[in-house]
């Protein structure tokens, strides 16, 4: 049992929490609108438009882990050239972040629009559960994820079940973290600096996921 349960920490859980921040701690449009939001009106709803987010990111790991296990078969006879291939993309979305973080450290953010319809924590879970599902970048994210065979897919359902769950729990902590943070801590992270910081630092942790693919298992 002890067994079972190191194995689905270190194979599943871990691997989904590294994941999941790593997809979450840019500091973009949507975290800006997530603590402007929670400033003029309540923590509650911010919460609320955490979960959204956090909801959202977890649909596309269970899409990714059954996706993954669905095609795991067909793919082996390829997996290396799979996960070479997942590891560029990585390496170009961690490029990407970077360098954006870099040309942006001094660019103010732009100020967000008056978000009425988003007072009420339903709504707001509602909205920002939306505005999460259509980011591309996710879904690119996910798929590199689900070629490298990196998603708690060979650990069966359970493995499955605590990769989409550590993701989740990533997605959502640090959402409550920007919504908690309120107008003081916000301003600190979406100004110029503080979203170089956030951004460097999931270019990193991405990064490290890309190098990570390409040693050997």
């Amino acid at each position: 049992m002890s067994q079972t349960l190191t194995e689905l920490l270190t194979e599943s859980f871990l691997p989904g929490l590294w994941a999941g921040y790593a997809l979450a701690m840019p500091v973009g449009a949507l975290a800006v609108l997530l603590v402007s939001v929670t400033a003029r009106t309540s923590f509650r709803v911010g919460a609320a438009a955490a979960l959204g987010v956090g909801t959202a990111d977890g649909c596309y790991a269970l899409v990714a882990v059954v996706g993954g296990a669905a095609v795991a078969r067909t793919v082996a006879p390829v997996a290396g050239l799979l996960r070479a291939l997942a590891a560029v993309i990585l390496l170009g979305m961690a490029s990407r972040t970077a360098v954006r973080a870099w040309r942006h450290r001094h660019r103010d953010a732009p100020p967000g629009p008056e978000r009425n319809v988003l007072g009420r924590p339903v709504r707001a879970y509602l909205a920002f559960l939306g505005l999460t599902l259509v980011n591309p970048w996710a879904v690119i994210y996910f798929s590199a994820l689900v070629l490298a065979g990196g998603t708690g897919t060979g650990t069966g359902p359970s493995g499955q079940a605590a990769f989409v769950a550590a993701v989740i729990t990533a997605s959502v902590s640090w959402q409550l973290f920007l919504a908690a943070g309120g107008a003081t801590l916000g301003r600190t992270l979406t100004g110029p600096r503080g979203r170089a910081v956030t951004a460097l630092a999931s270019a990193v942790v991405v990064a490290a996921l890309a190098v990570g693919l390409l040693l050997p298992g």
